[in-house]
């Protein structure tokens, strides 16, 4: 079976309902995994995404802040959602298909502004919840299995717009680097985004407080599509919509998307 995945940081899904609606039917994905949704699940608007054929959902939210959701034409089973650093958050949802994939959808903290846990207690809570993560993995290998969301760390020196300038800004710091590397390493997962296309600067994010976000393009790429390694090599055709971000009223993230065969 092969389909398409999609993952996007909608900021509020019920004031950009109409965005997620056109990138459903430009795009298709057969699954679209939704972070920082801002609303509980009652009030997501289903009906509309239901009309374009995703009757399935799996989701955890809360009133005005964070939320992951999972929209898919495929039928998809909730598979767990875990609270890491025990923040009381809604930062985790995973679904298994019928093939048995268990797809991850992760809204990691961003973390303030202040790259240090002593000042800033935001970022305290973001290193402890990528720790949780990594003992996660480390205490149940994960097998045939997907994850994504906005994970707020652009890893690579090329998933930023100047490596030297931003070590220092949050989402880029060598700590919170090495963090996401643990993690990575911890469940075996594979970079899908980056195995397709290795070479280049690659963003998904670009800041609201830039008037000319696209020619400025001082972006990151804080949103990511990984898959254990069973099945990482069926992934294909990775792209990032910059498009979309230039949209009207847009999220300031653009959607990552890959496709499997599987």
């Amino acid at each position: 079976m092969a389909f398409t995945l999609a993952t996007w940081n909608i900021n509020s899904v019920r004031l950009r309902e109409e965005l997620v609606l056109r990138f459903l039917r430009e795009e298709a994905p057969d699954v679209l995994c939704l972070q920082e949704c801002k609303s509980p699940v009652d009030k997501i608007p289903t009906e509309g995404f239901a009309s374009l054929g995703y009757t399935h959902m799996v989701a955890r939210g809360q009133k005005g802040y964070n939320g992951v959701a999972i929209l898919s034409k495929l039928p998809i089973a909730e598979a767990g959602a875990e609270d890491h650093a025990k923040l009381g958050h809604a930062r985790h949802i995973a679904g298994r298909l019928e093939n048995g994939v268990t797809i991850h959808n992760f809204y990691v903290p961003a973390g303030g502004d202040k790259p240090d846990r002593q000042i800033n207690e935001k970022f305290g809570q973001k290193l402890d919840y990528l720790s949780d993560m990594r003992d996660a993995f480390h205490a149940a290998a994960p097998q045939k299995a997907i994850l994504v969301g906005d994970l707020n760390i652009a890893p690579r020196e090329d998933d930023v717009w100047d490596h030297k300038k931003l070590l220092k800004v949050v989402s880029h710091t060598p700590v919170e680097v090495e963090s996401l590397a643990q993690t990575q390493e911890a469940g075996k997962w594979v970079d899908v985004t980056r195995a397709d296309i290795p070479d280049g600067n690659l963003y998904s994010w670009w800041s609201y407080r830039s008037p000319d976000w696209d020619t400025a393009d001082k972006g990151r790429r804080l949103d990511h599509v990984w898959a254990t390694p069973d099945i990482s090599s069926a992934a294909h055709s990775s792209r990032v919509l910059r498009h979309v971000r230039g949209w009207d009223k847009p999220s300031d993230h653009a959607p990552v998307l890959a496709t499997f065969d599987l």
